[in-house]
C-alpha cells in the first residue's frame, strides 16, 4: 500500500482498541465516540478484506489477522513518538544509551555528567550500569565503558583509563598488616576474576596464600565490605578516592599490579552519530584533564 493512502485515522482506532479490547475505552483515549473507533475499525476490516476483531458479548477478541497487525503497528507508533518526542523544548534532542561498569560510573563518571549534560544538551543520556558483563547488541546499547584487556569480538574499544589494583581495607584492618605476607591472617575479599591476587603477590614478592574470602560481581560492594572491616580488596585506587580521602578505605601497600583498563566500547557493526561522537570527544578531553 503507498503511503500517501495509508488509513492512519483507522490504524490508530484500531491500535487502541486492540489494546484495551474495547471501543469504548479506545474512544476515551482517543478523544473520540465510541462509535467513531467502531467506524474506522469496521472500514479498515472492509479495506484489508479480513476481520481483526471477534465482537463478543462482553468485550472483544483479536483474530489472527488482528493479532499479526497489533506489534507492528504498535512498535511504528512507539518510534515515532519517540522521535517527537526529542524536539521537546524547541530543539533536537538526540538520545544516546550508554552502558557503564558500576565501579566507573560510582567511581569516575556519575560526578563529572553535569558537565557532559552542560556542554552537550542536545544529548539525552541514558545511562545502564552492569557488572562488566554486557550485551551492547542485546541491550540496545550504543557505547559501553568497559574494563578488561579491550579485546572483545566484534567491538571497537579505545582507552579510557588505566586502572591497576591494589589492596583496600579499613583502617583498623590495615592496622595489622605491616608486610605483605600479613595478608595471611586477614580475610582476601574477591571478584569473580580468579587470578587477580595471584597476579598481586607475585608483584609483591609475596606468596599467596590459599583464597577462601567472598567473592563479589562487582569491585564497588566488595569496597564497601572492605570498609566496614570484612576484609582486605583488591580494588583500583583510583575509583575509591572519595573513600581514600575520608579515611573509610586505606591503602596498606603502594604495590599495585595491571590486569586491564577501562575501555570505550561500541559494536564495529553500529554506525557512528553525532551523540556518539560528542561523548566520546568529551570523554577524552574529561580524562586528560583529571590526570
Amino acid at each position: 500500500m503507498d503511503r500517501p493512502h495509508l488509513p492512519l485515522n483507522a490504524l490508530r482506532a484500531f491500535e487502541a482498541a486492540a489494546r484495551h479490547l474495547n471501543f469504548t475505552r479506545a474512544g476515551v483515549e482517543l478523544c473520540v465516540s465510541q462509535g467513531a473507533v467502531s467506524h474506522q475499525v469496521a472500514q479498515l476490516e472492509r479495506r484489508l478484506g479480513v476481520p481483526l476483531f471477534r465482537r463478543l458479548p462482553r468485550g472483544l477478541a483479536l483474530t489472527d489477522e488482528g493479532l499479526a497487525l497489533v506489534p507492528v503497528l504498535a512498535d511504528a507508533f512507539d518510534r515515532v513518538a519517540a522521535t517527537l518526542d526529542r524536539y521537546a523544548e524547541g530543539r533536537y534532542r538526540e538520545v544516546l544509551t550508554l552502558g557503564v561498569v558500576g565501579t566507573f560510573a560510582a567511581g569516575w563518571l556519575l560526578e563529572r555528567l553535569p558537565d557532559f549534560a552542560r556542554v552537550h544538551p542536545q544529548v539525552d543520556l541514558r545511562v545502564m550500569t552492569n557488572n562488566n558483563r554486557v550485551d551492547l547488541a542485546g541491550e540496545g546499547l550504543d557505547l559501553s565503558i568497559r574494563f578488561g584487556d579491550g579485546a572483545w569480538q566484534g567491538t571497537h574499544a579505545e582507552p579510557v583509563l588505566p586502572a591497576p589494583l591494589t589492596p583496600l581495607c579499613a583502617p583498623a584492618v590495615a592496622a595489622r598488616l605491616a608486610d605483605p605476607a600479613d595478608l595471611a591472617r586477614v580475610t582476601l575479599l574477591r571478584s569473580y576474576r580468579a587470578d587477580e591476587w595471584p597476579r598481586w603477590f607475585a608483584a609483591a614478592g609475596a606468596h599467596c596464600p590459599p583464597l577462601r574470602g567472598p567473592v563479589f560481581d562487582s569491585s564497588m560492594p566488595m569496597a564497601v565490605a572492605a570498609a566496614t572491616g570484612l576484609g582486605v580488596a583488591l580494588a583500583p585506587a583510583t575509583m575509591f578516592a572519595r573513600e581514600l580521602a575520608a579515611d573509610r578505605l586505606v591503602r596498606p601497600f603502594a604495590i599495585e599490579v595491571a590486569t586491564g583498563r577501562y575501555w570505550l566500547t561500541r559494536l564495529m557493526s553500529r554506525p557512528d552519530n553525532a551523540a556518539m561522537a560528542a561523548f566520546r570527544a568529551w570523554l577524552s578531553e574529561t580524562v586528560a584533564l583529571a590526570e
